[in-house]
């Protein structure tokens, strides 16, 4: 069947877009209106979405409960959670959904045919059929209800979306987006939180929430689009015959508003929280925010993002440059958010004055004055560009498919105008267009139109306040205890029946012939053959080159890697500021500005990182490695090696201003990474109690650097520690950067290596020789049992161990016991009963292991379900057909499409770790091989970390007081 063919839908438009080697269809559903982009190719990881406009009417987080719950069970799926039986039991590339400021997404993906179909048929039904009709629990769970255990007991307020969006509130970073994105437009939908105001969700009634639905999720408001390489008049037809046929057209009055630009500029004063003893002196965010025309200009989407890096973003831009110069704020950067119909530009000093505020504007528009007048630097113009157009041509997202950011961004056009899908993806001849403009006024006069004579703009003040977060949790408590004193004794009553039948609603199995409507894959499904690492080790002249041969359409990825281990675990954090400085200062031939710049034009990115590899025949054993990665047109090469090497040799360390700059913007925002992602920080910190390993990287990204930088600041301030400072940079580079510690890897065809040889033969050459001895890699772990307070209201709790030096050895099981974790007994306890919004465990090849929860409103008694995980899988007793499900949801996570770099990077892995295929290859028989018998043998590896009894937690004042007895060491997350 053709999809001219379908008589259930109209073709609009039909073309080809080579940009994307596809063919592009705009298609209507005949009955109901529903809007169809298709982007048939070649690419197997193929992308379905469903999307509807959701523009909420206030803060009650209305449209992002809605996304939890449609999930929650639906008419053909009539489990409590379809969404965690299909992650558990799929081959989904992409599995999530997705609550944005005026629109909802619902996006899968999975290069598996059948695997694909069933993830769209779970999808379909959720969204149009799901059971939130039928019980208020669904509701209660993933939104708000009130909780009491019994009438002497506290009342509470508990719901995922409620406890993920505390989280959400207590990240000052998170808080300033939505505030600017509020005061810009303050009478539309953008001026509200569609997540989620935690002081608001309360409010929202069962009723409302259920008419969100009716109105917002039907065909004739819906965005539809499948990507790859796929029948799509068969899944056309499907989706018509099996879903959208049933409905009639409505008109849905569902359009997202323009605030009407202000006739002067606003001035806005907001707070956030900070820890009491917190100082608030140069702890405010100022902002200059301008609301910058449409996202249907295809020209102006891709232009702000350049004026971006040009003016703010780059290192040595002006505005950038200037800010710091003056003193205003440790860190300055601009964002440029397209993502809106009236996008956002915003010049950011984060950890400044509020005293500075008259002083932060004049300097910026002094600054873009003086650039309108003189021009704006065409190198860095040039280089953006480049920059841009490299990503946008490379199209290398990582972990996830391409066909999903693709699907994505179309809405970022097609939301807005049904004809309108592919402007802001089909992008070559728009690059093209911007590159003869910046040699004329262009960018110029957006500046001049934009961000100086334009009045739709504001001064934001995100002002600190101490203890807000626990003054507002003492108005909640004293909120609920007067309402509690006000309720009856049958009304009271009333809510702890309501608690107790919603917990047994949780703790209720479905019914297995429900579960079993759930499509599952067979075993003879999945590949049976582990993926195959490429690499081939060549010398040249005396210097190994890791060759990968593998095709990328002309891109070389060349990765410089040097080991460290001939550095003292001391000079560790040191290194880690090493990675960040180069790059960033002036070298021999270029200031950094001009070399940031120089990088851009060439290239398509350079950047460090530190990584452990450990040995696969001695845990015991890890590599620790300095690498500068590259990547870059094969026709680039030569320029790309001579840039490493100007960084690496001739970085001039001795500039005590600039190092002082440097130092301040990544205090701050290391200080706000930490807090932001405190699930992954209080893990590694806790695993560093007990592994070396772990212990590297707390030392060059954990805490453990945070608290060096704290130090390197106050350092810095004085000549005596600058000079130290300059000299033990100085002498890392010279230990570090020598040819008998490189290893030169590069991912390309043969084509791509011709002149690796040869460059890297010069490259060596240039390298340090002299002797510098500081020390050998060796760490001793020690257990510290901490907890670290931040201004938030959520907790991250982490239980971490090694079960390797209990004498266990890996088993690929443990990528099963992962899923089942994550997804049915930390899950169900953790999340559907705890409340909180994510739980998680790992289990590395080296031993390292963790239970980890994020946003959750809890801490002991996390902990508690922690401690009884051993005792659930000695007692596992689920059908084959559940850990079949386990299975293939190991194997998902195990064979996620890899990129052509992330195919190199496998292959330097597997040399770096003395991997053997043989072994990668047993590992993945245990995993298909897994049996009721298997996981209740893993109890024993739960048992071994467990007794290491490492914990680490981040969370608030309250939480951590009220369990202090657990904790060797209590002390602030983030000392300012």
């Amino acid at each position: 069947m053709r999809l001219e063919d379908l008589k259930s839908y109209e073709i609009i438009e039909k073309r080809r877009i080579d940009d994307l080697n596809s063919d592009s269809y705009l298609m209507k559903h005949k009955k109901t209106g529903a809007r169809v982009a298709l982007l048939s190719n070649d690419d197997e990881n193929k992308v379905f979405s469903i999307g509807f406009r959701t523009p909420p009417k206030n803060s009650t987080g209305v449209a992002h409960i809605i996304e939890h719950t449609v999930l929650c069970g639906s008419k053909e799926f009539p489990i409590k959670d379809p969404f965690v039986e299909l992650v558990k039991g799929s081959l989904n590339t992409f599995l999530n959904a997705m609550t944005f400021p005026d629109k909802t997404v619902y996006p899968i993906a999975s290069c598996n045919d059948a695997d694909f179909q069933n993830l769209m048929h779970v999808y379909l039904d959720a969204v149009f059929y799901p059971n939130i009709y039928k019980t208020d629990k669904i509701f209660k769970q993933e939104g708000w209800h009130y909780e009491m255990e019994d009438e002497s007991s506290e009342l509470t307020i508990n719901g995922v979306v409620y406890n993920e969006m505390k989280g959400a509130f207590s990240s000052a970073d998170d808080v300033l987006s939505r505030e600017i994105q509020n005061s810009l437009y303050p009478d539309i939908t953008y001026g509200i939180e569609s997540g989620g105001d935690p002081d608001v969700i309360p409010e929202l009634t069962y009723e409302e929430y259920l008419d969100f639905h009716r109105k917002y999720y039907h065909p004739s408001n819906s965005y539809i689009y499948l990507y790859g390489n796929m029948d799509m008049a068969e899944k056309l037809d499907y989706i018509d015959k099996n879903y959208l046929s049933a409905f009639d057209y409505l008109k849905v009055d569902s359009e997202i508003g323009r605030q009407p630009a202000f006739s002067e500029p606003k001035e806005i004063h907001k707070p956030y929280s900070i820890m009491n003893n917190e100082p608030v002196e140069q702890n405010t965010y100022l902002s200059y925010n301008c609301s910058v025309g449409s996202t249907l200009d295809r020209k102006l989407y891709i232009a702000f993002d350049i004026l971006d890096y040009a003016l703010c973003s780059a290192p040595g831009a002006p505005i950038k440059k200037a800010l710091i110069e003056k003193g205003i704020g440790q860190d300055v950067y601009s964002e440029y958010d397209n993502g809106l119909q009236q996008p956002v530009f915003s010049i950011i000093a984060k950890n400044a004055d509020a005293s500075q505020k008259d002083d932060f504007v004049n300097t910026i528009r002094e600054v873009m004055e003086n650039q309108v007048k003189n021009g704006i630097d065409k190198k860095a113009l040039l280089a953006g560009l480049n920059f841009d157009e490299f990503k946008y041509r490379e199209a290398d997202f990582g972990r996830y498919p391409k066909g999903l950011l693709y699907g994505l961004q179309v809405l970022d056009s097609w939301l807005y105008d049904d004809n309108s899908p592919w402007i802001n993806v089909e992008a070559n001849d728009t690059f093209a267009e911007l590159k003869k403009e910046a040699e004329g006024r262009y960018f110029e006069d957006l500046i001049q139109k934009y961000l100086l004579d334009n009045t739709h703009r504001t001064v934001l003040l995100l002002e600190p306040w101490q203890g807000l977060s626990e003054k507002k949790d003492e108005l909640l408590k004293e909120k609920l205890k007067e309402y509690k004193d006000s309720l009856s004794k049958d009304e009271i009553q009333r809510i702890v029946r309501e608690t107790a039948e919603l917990k047994e609603y949780q703790e209720t199995p479905d019914d297995p012939e429900d579960l079993k409507k759930i499509p599952l894959l067979k075993l003879s499904d999945l590949k049976k053959e582990s993926d195959q690492f490429v690499y081939e080790l060549r010398e040249y002249e005396g210097q190994k080159i890791l060759f990968h041969d593998i095709f990328t359409n002309g891109i070389d990825y060349v990765n410089f890697v040097f080991d460290l281990k001939n550095i003292d675990a001391k000079y560790l954090p040191y290194a880690a500021v090493l990675k960040k400085v180069l790059g960033m200062l002036d070298t021999e031939h270029y200031s950094y500005g001009d070399l940031y710049n120089e990088i851009n034009i060439y290239t398509g990115g350079l950047s460090g990182s530190i990584s452990t590899y450990t040995d696969s025949f001695d845990v015991s054993k890890f590599e620790t490695a300095f690498e500068i990665s590259v990547k870059v047109l094969h026709g680039n090469l030569d320029k790309a090696f001579e840039l490493v090497k100007e960084i690496v040799v001739s970085t001039k360390f001795d500039d005590v201003k600039r190092l002082k700059e440097i130092f301040g913007e990544q205090y701050a925002r290391l200080q706000s990474e930490l807090a932001s992602a405190g699930h992954q920080t209080a893990a590694l910190r806790a695993m560093s109690y007990v592994s070396p390993a772990a212990m590297v990287s707390d030392y060059v990204s954990g805490i453990g650097y945070e608290r060096h930088l704290e130090m390197l600041n106050k350092e810095i301030a004085t000549p005596e520690g600058a000079q130290k400072i300059i000299g033990i940079l100085r002498d890392l580079s010279k230990a570090i950067f020598r040819a008998d510690n490189l290893l030169l890897d590069i991912t390309g065809t043969e084509k791509e290596y011709q002149g690796i040889p040869e460059n890297t033969k010069k490259f060596a050459e240039a390298l340090y020789t002299e002797d510098i001895e500081l020390g050998k890699l060796e760490l001793k772990p020690v257990k510290k049992n901490e907890a670290f307070k931040t201004a938030g209201q959520v907790q991250y709790v982490c239980r971490a161990g090694n079960f390797a030096s209990k004498g266990l050895k890996y088993n690929g099981a443990l990528r099963v016991l992962k899923v089942m974790m994550g997804y049915d007994y930390l899950w169900k306890n953790i999340r559907v009963v705890g409340g909180a919004y994510g739980c998680m465990s790992s289990y590395a090849k080296n031993g390292d292991s963790a239970f980890v929860t994020y946003r959750d409103p809890n801490l002991k008694n996390s902990i508690d379900v922690f401690e009884k995980a051993s005792e659930y899988l000695r007692n596992f007793d689920d059908d084959d057909r559940t850990i079949l499900q386990y299975i293939i949801g190991a194997v998902s996570d195990l064979d996620t499409p890899k990129t052509p770099s992330g195919k190199g990077t496998y292959g330097l892995t597997a040399y770096l770790c003395n991997a053997k295929m043989e072994n990668i290859q047993r590992n993945r028989d245990e995993l298909l091989s897994t049996t009721k018998e298997t996981i209740r043998d893993l109890a024993k590896y739960v048992d071994a970390f467990m007794e290491d009894e490492c914990l680490c937690v981040i969370g608030t004042n309250e939480k951590i007081d009220e369990d202090k007895e657990l904790f060797d060491n209590i002390e602030q997350l983030v000392n300012k």
